[in-house]
């Protein structure tokens, strides 16, 4: 469980730290709109629950997949083709900025602590 909250703490600074980028802005509320949409169209189209939309949505989109469903309706594949194309590159890019978000808040965190070293001896 610690290492659960360390983990989401760390994923919070990094969103903090990338927040202040209003390129990270705009890329994060394109790709909020980009999950919303095929929520949306999976529920609609291929009868998922809100929940397994969003779930369906996030592996799309991160490339992980899921096995677990897979689109039946000729719209839903060609939906789902173009989906992948829209947004796998726009996920990364909010993922990439979240993480160089961390490690450069980090990086601060170890040279303040590097100084404070040196200034105790």
């Amino acid at each position: 469980m610690i290492s659960f909250l360390l983990t989401v703490r760390r994923l919070a600074q990094g969103l903090w730290h990338a927040f202040k980028d209003k390129n990270f802005q705009a890329i994060f509320i394109i790709t909020l709109f980009i999950l919303l949409s095929g929520t949306l169209f999976y529920h609609s189209e291929e009868g998922l629950s809100f929940i397994d939309a969003l779930y369906f949505s996030v592996t799309t989109l991160t490339t992980v997949g899921s096995s677990g469903f897979v689109p039946s309706t000729t719209l839903g594949k060609i939906f789902t083709i173009l989906y992948i194309f829209a947004g796998a590159g726009l996920t990364f890019g909010v993922v990439t900025r979240i993480a160089y978000g961390i490690f450069s808040n980090k990086n601060k965190e170890d040279e303040k602590q590097g100084g404070d070293e040196k200034q105790a001896e």
